[in-house]
């Protein structure tokens, strides 16, 4: 049976490399497969350019509102954030690229799936703990693993060798990026020296916050039960939304991150990341969810936010243990509805109001004011605090009591 292989391909460099090196070494019919999680250009062009490297064929998905709504406001809702700063935008996307990979593949006919994540990152493992999970019967290819291509430089060489079209290709580029509708990320040249400050005219989406203005823009954010709906009022679809918060935060800085993180193959990396919309959601929901939520609520949501994180950045989105969060966050979340505003100013997001019909906030109660006791006697702390602070008075065996 001849090989039929599914790529999931961005017409870059290396996966144009990789269409026909897969024709030349393995005899295979490639087919084209390019999912559409909001990188720049989107699918244009891509077909003509895939069927020039000799695939057989081009399928394109346009996944963008899938991924939002399917994976990023899942990661969302859970507080997940991975080495307390990345907000897992490349992560989310892979089990979605890959998965749709594999329903064109069996569409396609195909009995092979082949990508062109190298052997030192973490996306081999996203991609292939999905094929596990949805297409175990599949062949799985990964040429960076397999060839004697080591550079950048050698697979400029290759391409130029076989005439393979370079149209959109900056030959001359300082830096691996990933771009789509959470995030962009930045890694290799001279981000490789954790030592080396980011130059800013790296960055692609934000102004610099010593750039951005010297007023303050404040935005309103609406939520229900901890899924965002809306901004200042306008209710909007999710890729509309976090489109509109990417450019609100862009404006003024807001969601940069540096990171040295651990990828999951052992080593330490450094990578650079714009979040601007993803940053005023995550901070945004906090702010709801304080004044919604109980403190122990609160600490169970935190207590899985490190595990979700976890299995999102580990790529084992396709598992019981995924499901199982989901549903107690979904549980969770039932309270969280309500509006924040949130302040931009500087590079910083801040929430400066909340407002919520499920809010557990008694201003009454709360008061120090006489007019403000409620229902609170406060005769009845004394017997609070005597029943908190037993066990102080007495110390375990063979301890002495402190002076």
């Amino acid at each position: 049976m001849a090989l039929r292989v599914a790529l999931a391909y961005s017409g870059g460099l290396d996966t144009s490399v990789i269409a026909r090196w897969l024709i030349e070494n393995y005899d295979a019919e490639v087919v084209c497969v390019a999912v559409d999680v909001g990188q720049p250009g989107g699918l244009a062009g891509l077909r003509e350019k895939a069927l020039a490297t000799g695939a057989v064929a081009f399928h394109g998905v346009d996944a963008r509102e899938a991924f939002v709504s399917s994976y990023v406001w899942p990661t969302l809702r859970a507080g997940a954030v991975y080495g307390r700063k990345y907000l897992l935008g490349t992560s989310m996307a892979r089990p979605l690229i890959a998965r749709r990979q594999v329903e064109v593949a069996r569409a396609a006919g195909a009995n092979a799936v082949s990508h062109g994540c190298t052997g030192k990152g973490n996306d081999q493992v996203r991609f292939e703990l999905t094929y596990r999970a949805l297409a175990p019967e599949f062949q799985v290819i990964a040429p960076w693993r397999e060839w004697d291509i080591a550079s950048r430089e050698d697979a400029l060489a290759y391409a130029r060798a076989r005439g393979i079209d370079l149209t959109g290709v900056d030959e001359e580029k300082l830096y691996s990026c990933d771009e789509n509708l959470w995030h962009i990320s930045y890694e290799g040249g001279p981000l490789e020296d954790p030592g080396c400050a980011p130059e800013k005219e790296m960055f692609l989406w934000s102004v610099s916050p010593m750039d951005a203005p010297d007023e303050p823009e404040r935005v309103e954010i609406g939520f229900e039960e901890g899924y965002p709906v809306s901004v200042d009022g306008e209710r909007l679809d999710p890729v509309e939304l976090l489109m509109a918060l990417n450019a609100a935060g862009s404006r003024h800085g807001v969601g940069r991150a540096d990171i040295v993180e651990d990828r999951l193959v052992g080593i330490k990396s450094r990578g650079v990341y714009e979040t601007p919309g993803g940053t005023i959601l995550y901070a945004a929901l906090k702010e709801l969810e304080e004044l919604t939520l109980h403190r122990r609520s609160i600490a169970l949501k935190d207590l899985v936010a490190d595990r979700y994180a976890d299995l999102v950045y580990e790529g084992r989105w396709w598992t019981p243990e995924r499901e199982a969060i989901d549903a107690l966050v979904e549980v969770l979340m039932r309270r969280v509805t309500g509006s924040v505003t949130m302040e931009l100013y500087k590079g910083s997001a801040r929430g400066v109001s909340r407002t919520s019909p499920r809010s557990l906030y008694d201003g009454d109660l709360a008061s120090f004011g006489e007019s403000g006791s409620g229902d609170y006697d406060h005769g009845d702390a004394a017997g609070f605090i005597r029943l908190f602070s037993l066990s102080l008075e007495y110390p375990e065996a063979g301890e002495a009591r402190p002076l």
